[in-house]
């Protein structure tokens, strides 16, 4: 998978976790979600979502390596 097909998926998951955190804490306390507590729960999202992207991507074969690749 490509770099900014990773960069995107996560930027996308990062978004998509703050707005559901922040439907829920509205529901829940009837104000709105402090936008650091947005942000850690987006920044916390985005760990595992890049790290499950990295071993989704394409297998190479065996020997070669890409420039991407750590």
């Amino acid at each position: 998978m490509a770099l900014w097909q990773r960069l995107l998926i996560t930027l996308v998951a990062i978004v998509a976790a703050s707005i559901i955190a922040a439907l829920i804490w509205h529901a829940l306390f009837n104000i709105t979600l402090p936008s650091y507590i947005g942000g850690v729960i987006g920044g916390l999202t985005a760990i595992p979502v890049w790290e499950f992207l990295k071993r989704v991507g394409p297998k190479h074969a065996k020997g070669v390596k890409s420039a991407l690749d750590s």
